[in-house]
């Protein structure tokens, strides 16, 4: 029997004022049939579990399309029309199947398709028929809608955050697959989509709030006729309907089954919802925990997270630490301009006058003008040998150089946007961690499984941008409302 494999993946972040094009699908992956098995097979993304999970099984995987980018703004329409299309056109080549394996994020935003996934997971759903086995994978920062369960048989979420459990997910779908082709269950799913909204700052999965929910969520596993369930966190920077938390269960061939057991965990959040507000640090103030603070300390910047598709070239807390002369301490930004006045200078030049980030908009801070000596000139390239957030083994962040204030701040200057979830990018530039007091790391839980081993402190710091955790700034047009924490649900 054959299975294919399909996946477009977008977080897409609506308050951002640049549109997301092909050609950043193309910078990640855009690939089609063979083209797609060397680049998940030996990877920690989900299709690397599907691949993995299939080869346990005498199902044949059937590579099919893939097209990935880097969280940004609003998909333009006309990438999505060619996505779309390249998309049905292969999946109509690829022949006969019996059965699919579909990866879509679950935060897709496109300036003609608000659900984005929605949309192409129904066009799927239309191309193949109704009685094809369709079972999907979703980023637990997704934003479910019914359209998106009614196009799959069973949909399987993350269960981390940092994500360090994607292949896992990929390989649980794979072998569900299996066994619905085998005859063995019949997936049915009912999701609940609870008027809350949790608050990225309190995502952390293995730590409370969270935690206990996901307690709730495993032993609900061993309940007869139950063949998986998830947890949607939610994505805040995605205007859409949908925006919002809510609960995935899988049964087998018992629907009504799967909506009361879903309802169940709704309810919980429910009676729960304030606990999973954020508890917001400013930049003054968690500099002043970090003076008394074993480091290295991560400072998450929240404001200007990667992973959430920000610019990556907020300054508001740098200012804060020249402001202060110190402490010594290292960041990371997104300055092309920069990076390339640096590398003309080259290693050893001094006294350099650079305008560092804050150029992208007007949201993230001024740029940094600061006097520095160029310290290192890189490639770019570095990679990532232990499962972290992302999955992704192989990263290049452009020409990129390292630069030092003479009040002890190392910036790196990369040219393209590259989230921190390896300290690869650290060392391959010989940035040693333990050489700061603070590092800081542009996500919210992302990072963590890269930072925390070298890091004994970590502060989750309020700053302003595209994704602060304040999400009653952001002036929403089309969510649902009533929605905790913006009306009452009382």
């Amino acid at each position: 029997m054959r299975v294919g494999i399909l996946s477009i993946q977008h977080e897409s972040n609506t308050f951002i004022q640049t549109a997301t094009t092909l050609t950043d699908f193309e910078h990640d992956v855009l690939a089609t049939g063979d083209e797609i098995y060397p680049i998940f097979k030996d990877s920690a993304h989900e299709i690397g579990g599907f691949f993995a999970g299939l080869a346990e099984t005498d199902l044949e995987a059937v590579p099919i399309f893939v097209a990935r980018a880097l969280p940004g703004g609003t998909i333009t329409a006309e990438t999505v029309d060619t996505l779309v299309s390249q998309m049905l056109t292969a999946l109509k080549e690829a022949g006969p199947l019996d059965g699919l394996l579909v990866a879509p994020h679950g935060a897709g935003v496109s300036e003609s398709e608000r659900d984005l996934d929605g949309y192409w997971l129904s066009l799927v759903r239309e191309q193949v028929g109704p009685d094809l086995p369709v079972i999907c994978t979703l980023d637990a920062h997704a934003n479910v809608s019914q359209k998106m369960i009614d196009a799959c048989d069973a949909t399987i979420v993350y269960r981390s955050n940092p994500h360090i459990d994607q292949k896992d997910r990929g390989i649980e779908a794979a072998r569900l697959m299996d066994r619905t082709l085998k005859g063995e269950v019949k997936p049915t799913q009912a999701a609940c989509f609870v008027p809350v909204a949790i608050n990225i700052e309190r995502q952390h999965t293995s730590s409370e709030p969270c935690a206990s929910l996901y307690c709730q969520a495993d032993e609900m596993l061993q309940t007869p006729g139950v063949l998986s369930n998830s947890i949607i966190l939610g994505f805040p920077y995605a205007d859409v309907e949908e925006m919002g938390s809510g609960f995935i269960v899988v049964t087998d061939n018992d629907p009504q089954q799967a909506q009361e057991l879903a309802d169940q965990l709704g309810k919980t959040l429910i009676d729960r919802r304030k606990e999973f507000q954020a508890k917001l640090i400013d930049i003054d103030e968690a500099l002043k925990r970090a003076e008394q603070m074993a480091g290295p300390v991560c400072f998450l910047d929240m404001g200007d997270n990667i992973g959430g598709g920000s610019p990556a070239d907020g300054t508001t807390i740098l200012h804060a630490i020249e402001r202060r002369n110190g402490p010594a301490s290292f960041a990371c930004l997104y300055d092309p301009e920069a990076a390339q006045a640096a590398i003309t200078a080259g290693p050893g030049a001094t006294m350099i006058r650079l305008e560092m980030g804050g150029k992208t908009d007007d949201l993230h801070g001024e740029p940094l003008v600061a006097d520095v000596n160029v310290v290192s000139v890189h490639d770019g390239h570095f990679t990532e040998s232990e499962v972290r957030h992302g999955g992704k083994t192989e990263f290049h962040m452009g020409p990129t150089a390292v630069v030092q204030t003479d009040y002890g701040l190392t910036i790196m200057l990369n040219s393209h946007r590259t989230p921190p979830f390896s300290l690869g990018q650290l060392t391959s530039c010989n940035i040693e961690p333990g050489d700061y007091q603070i590092l800081i790391a542009k996500g919210v839980q992302a990072p963590l499984a890269a930072y925390r081993p070298v890091c004994p402190n970590l502060i989750r710091v309020n700053t302003p941008g595209s994704t602060s955790a304040d999400m009653e700034q952001f002036d929403y047009q089309y969510r649902r409302k009533p929605l905790f924490p913006f009306e009452s649900i009382d």
